[in-house]
C-alpha cells in the first residue's frame, strides 16, 4: 500500500505538501518522495526513509512553486531498497510529467512490452509505476498530434489510458505549466478524495489525497470521493474540471481500507472508518456468541493499536471487561524487518511488553485486526502465555486470509498464508491459541454496507479469492507464489 497527495494553491506549497504527506505516512515508512513544479521548472526529492528522513529543510527550500505532488512507499512490487523506485517519477516527452500512484497493476508484464517495443519508451527499474507514467505520457502524445495540450486532450489520453491499463490504481500527476491531474481506476479499489479550501483572497486551493484524514489536518474540507473511472484537472490558475474517463465504472472499494489499511479518523466513500471498525466488532461478537456461547472469557485484550476499536466494541457486546494488555514501544516500529524467527521475537518481545496483572490466570480473549502469516500472532500468543495466560482465544476482526493480494496491499502470496489449505483448529495449532475465531466474510461486509448502502461491491480478494478485473489466472498466482513478481 501507499499513500498520495496532490496540492494546487497560490501560495509557495513545499511546506504544506510536506504536512499533508506526514498525514498518510501510515500508508507506506519504505520510501518517501515530494515533487513540486513552479512554471516549467519541476523540482523532485525522493528517497528510502519516512518522509522526515528524506526531505530535510534544505531540501523544501529549492522545492519551488504552488504545485506539487508527494508519495510514500511500501512496496507491494518491486525492490524494496532500490531509492530509484521510490516515487514520484518523471517523464520528458512530451511534457514534463511527474507521476505517483497508489495500488498496482496486474499487467505490468505486457504494459511493459508495449510501452518499450511499441511506444518506444524508455524505463529504468521494475516499477509498475515507471510503467504507468510512460503509458500516460504516450498516450498523451497521442492526444496532442497538433502540440495542443489542452483538458479535453489530457481526458481523451486518460480514457484511452484506462483502456489499457489492469489493477487497482490511484493516481496524481503534474503537467509541466499545466496543472495537476488525479485519476482513479474503474472499479474504484484504492481510494482518493477531494478537498478545498478558499483563502482570503478568494483563490480556491484544491487536494488530492489517499485519505481525508489529511486534507483535515491542513483545514481542507473534503468535498467528495473521486469515482471509479474519473479524471480530475485543476490547473495552475485552480480552474477544476472532472470526467469519467470509463464507459463502465462501479465502486468496489478494497474491504481492507476499514479493517486494517486507513486511519480511524478518515472517512471513506461516506463512512468513518471509526466507525466501520465498531461496527465490525459489534459483528465478531456476535459470531462468537453465535458458535462459542458458553465461552469462558474473563477479560478481552486488544493487540495494539489497529485492533483497539473493534475490541472495544467486542467486550461491549460481550459484557466482559476490556484491558489494555500490552504496552507498544513506537520507537521500534519502523526498524529493519527481522530476517528469521529468533530476529522476528526479539523484535516482538522489544516492541509489545504485557501488563502481567491483566493476564496472570485469567482466559483472555485476543483481539487482531487479522491472521496473515501468523509469525507475529505466534509471538504475542507466546508473550500473553509467559505473562500468565491460562487460555488464550485469539480472535481476528478480518476473516480468513486465504488468498493472494494483487491490487497493492503489501501482502504475502497464497503459500505464506497461514489460513491457506488451513482449516481454524489448525491455525489455532500453528499459532499456539487455545481457540482461533474469524470475522464472518458477510458479516463484515453487513457492518460496512449498513453505514453507507449505497456502495455495490467490495473488492475482497485476499478474503474470497474472487478477482474482479477478470485477469488473474493461476499461473499468474503461481508466479507471485514463486517469487516472480510481475513489477
Amino acid at each position: 500500500m501507499c499513500g498520495i497527495v496532490g496540492v494546487v494553491t497560490n501560495q509557495p506549497v513545499n511546506h504544506l505538501l510536506y504536512n499533508a504527506l506526514k498525514g498518510v505516512q501510515h500508508r507506506g515508512q519504505q520510501a518517501a518522495g515530494l515533487a513540486t513544479m513552479n512554471g516549467n521548472l519541476m523540482y523532485l526529492k525522493k528517497g528510502i526513509g519516512l518522509i522526515k528522513e528524506v526531505i530535510s529543510n534544505y531540501d523544501l527550500s529549492y522545492l519551488h512553486g504552488n504545485i506539487g505532488i508527494g508519495h510514500v512507499r511500501f512496496p507491494t512490487a518491486g525492490s524494496a531498497d532500490d531509492p530509484e523506485q521510490a516515487h514520484p517519477f518523471y517523464v520528458n516527452s512530451p511534457f514534463g510529467i511527474m507521476l505517483a500512484h497508489n495500488g498496482n497493476l496486474t499487467n505490468t508484464k505486457e504494459l511493459r512490452d508495449e510501452v518499450l517495443y511499441k511506444n518506444h519508451r524508455h524505463v529504468r527499474t521494475t516499477s509498475d509505476s515507471e510503467v504507468l507514467t510512460n503509458a500516460f505520457a504516450f498516450e498523451l502524445q497521442q492526444a496532442t498530434t497538433d502540440h495542443s495540450l489542452n483538458n479535453s486532450s489530457i481526458f481523451a489520453a486518460i480514457e484511452n489510458l484506462n483502456q489499457r491499463l489492469r489493477g487497482g490504481y490511484a493516481v496524481v500527476s503534474m503537467i509541466a505549466d499545466y496543472g495537476l491531474v488525479g485519476f482513479r481506476d474503474p472499479f474504484g479499489i484504492r481510494p482518493l478524495v477531494l478537498g478545498k479550501k478558499t483563502a482570503a483572497d478568494n483563490f480556491t486551493s484544491y487536494m488530492l489525497a489517499s485519505e481525508s484524514c489529511t486534507l483535515n489536518s491542513n483545514g481542507f474540507e473534503v468535498i467528495r470521493d473521486v469515482n471509479p473511472g474519473e479524471a480530475i484537472i485543476i490547473t495552475k490558475e485552480g480552474n477544476f474540471e472532472s470526467k469519467i474517463c470509463h464507459p463502465n465504472p462501479v465502486l468496489n472499494i478494497c474491504i481492507f481500507e476499514y479493517v486494517y489499511l486507513a486511519r480511524p479518523d478518515s472517512v471513506i466513500e461516506k463512512i468513518p472508518v471509526q466507525l466501520a471498525r465498531q461496527a465490525i466488532g459489534k459483528y465478531l461478537a456476535q459470531t462468537i456468541k453465535t458458535h462459542y456461547p458458553n465461552l469462558d472469557i474473563d477479560i478481552v485484550i486488544p493487540v495494539p493499536d489497529i485492533a483497539r476499536t473493534a475490541a472495544i466494541s467486542v467486550a461491549k457486546e460481550l459484557n466482559v471487561p476490556y484491558q489494555e494488555g500490552f504496552v507498544r514501544n513506537h520507537l521500534i516500529d519502523h526498524e529493519p524487518q527481522p530476517q528469521n524467527s529468533e530476529q522476528l521475537q526479539v523484535t516482538i518481545q522489544s516492541m509489545l511488553s504485557p501488563i502481567e496483572l491483566e493476564f496472570k490466570n485469567k482466559n483472555i480473549l485476543l483481539v487482531d485486526a487479522s491472521i496473515v502469516r501468523g509469525t507475529n500472532s505466534r509471538e504475542i500468543i507466546n508473550i500473553a502465555r509467559h505473562a500468565g495466560a491460562k487460555n488464550i482465544y485469539f480472535a481476528s476482526a478480518a476473516p480468513r486470509i486465504q488468498y493472494s493480494s494483487v491490487y497493492g496491499i503489501d501482502m504475502p502470496a497464497y503459500n505464506a498464508l497461514v489460513a491457506h489449505d488451513r482449516t481454524d483448529s489448525e491455525v489455532a495449532s500453528v499459532i499456539g491459541a487455545d481457540l482461533v475465531i474469524y470475522q464472518e466474510l458477510a458479516n463484515l461486509k453487513k457492518a460496512i454496507t449498513e453505514l453507507n448502502p449505497d456502495i455495490p461491491g467490495f473488492e475482497a480478494s485476499c478474503f474470497d479469492g474472487n478477482y474482479i478485473t477478470n485477469d488473474i489466472d493461476d499461473k499468474y498466482l503461481l508466479s507471485l507464489a514463486n517469487g516472480v513478481f510481475h513489477a
